[in-house]
């Protein structure tokens, strides 16, 4: 549905219903305040998302979010050009998750609408302007929105970080091929899958999701000319499919690139919108709904009159989730560009285990191991 022609008792204006923008949506209406999504897509679409999620995320709502999730992971497989296998079992309750995108994003939403929040759909932002101490959000077809703060959530595409100066000013982005496939497979019931040695400068993934796998191809260094094609060629039929099975989708991913203000003048960005994504492992969804949170809670105070300005949440953002992919960047210089040592010392030392499933789980940060995995790295090159 669409909105009417002109809004403007809104505290705050989301732009775009995704995983980010749904988190704020949620805590900011359930603070009290008076939120409107802004959401370009008219209804749910797949999106091209390998849906791994750290589950210690639950921590930060109050609801499950159980009804999202279509596999609970306790084993990680990996392999080197489909050979030289290495299987971590996660130790303890397994801590990652794989949720279906499309289903997490809608129960955000709901949650968020249960509060009071308000979801525009088929909302495409054409001109977003600060005027007379409020933002003025204008649609394609002419609607228009006014609200106190904005929140920019609408993804790697955003053209809107980059106008208000916001986030990296050169951005670093990773390209992906997403493929969603019908029927298991070869992939074992609580398993995920890594390939590192067909692509250059990345890696290959395959998730299970529900009653399919979803199986990624990504490339995070270098000019990322990586033939994809050709790559799950080789990949589709180890995993037990045909060579050209499957809905493929590409996507561009803006990863992490260094510390950078992610708050203007009532306005913040959040998630992929942020370039938040992990420039290693190329997670997106804790940094998304832990963003969409972080975001919530400076707001808060700041429409309470409670902060000055909103540069609490660049300067959280930095400790709770840049710090780490600090170091996060600084292994995948040195990981992708040799990835066949990384591969050796990396994933095949007997600690590597328990270092995957802590780092999946959001226990343990890049920064607790990154020195040591940098200097045997380069001592094996020496």
């Amino acid at each position: 549905m669409t909105g009417s022609a002109w809004r403007s008792d809104a505290d705050v204006l989301i732009v775009g219903g995704g995983a980010a923008g749904g988190a704020a949506a949620f805590h900011l209406a359930s603070a009290g305040h008076r939120v409107v999504v802004l959401e370009r897509d008219p209804s749910p679409r797949v999106k091209p998302c390998g849906g791994g999620m750290a589950a210690s995320v639950q921590q930060w709502f109050p609801f499950p979010l159980t009804p999202a999730v279509e596999e609970v992971i306790n084993r990680v497989d990996f392999s080197w050009c489909l050979e030289d296998p290495v299987v971590a079992n996660l130790p303890g309750s397994a801590p990652f998750w794989i949720v279906r995108r499309e289903r997490l994003d809608q129960l955000l939403l709901e949650q968020a609408q249960a509060q009071g929040a308000e979801l525009l759909q088929g909302w495409s932002v054409k001109e977003l302007e600060r005027k007379n101490e409020r933002w003025l959000v204008r649609s394609d077809d002419g609607q228009e929105c006014v609200g106190r703060a904005v929140v920019i959530a609408d993804g790697s595409n955003s053209p809107w970080p980059a106008r208000f100066g916001l986030g990296p000013s050169s951005l670093h982005t990773a390209r992906t091929t997403s493929v969603r496939l019908q029927g298991r497979g070869a992939l074992q019931p609580g398993s995920a899958r890594f390939e590192f040695g067909l692509v250059h400068h990345g890696f290959a993934w395959a998730f299970p999701i529900g009653d399919g796998v979803n199986v990624g191809v990504g490339t995070f260094i270098g000019r990322q000319d990586t033939d994809s094609e050709a790559i799950l060629k080789q990949l589709l039929p180890d995993l037990g499919f045909a060579a050209d099975a499957g809905l493929r989708q590409q996507a561009s991913l803006r990863v992490w690139n260094g510390h950078q203000r992610l708050h203007g003048e009532a306005i913040l960005a959040v998630g992929d919108a942020a370039s938040l994504c992990d420039p290693f492992l190329a997670e997106g969804l804790r940094p998304a709904l832990m963003s969409g949170c972080e975001a919530a809670t400076h707001l808060d105070g700041w429409l309470r009159g409670e902060n000055r300005d909103l540069s609490g949440y660049s300067a959280g953002m930095r400790r709770r989730w840049g710090d780490s992919m600090a170091w996060g960047r600084r292994i995948a210089q040195v990981f992708y560009r040799f990835p066949k040592v990384g591969y050796q010392l990396g994933i095949k030392r007997p600690t590597a285990p328990q270092r995957i499933a802590q780092i999946l789980s959001g226990e343990m940060g890049y920064g607790d191991i990154a020195q040591r995995v940098i200097r045997r790295l380069m001592l094996q090159r020496g």
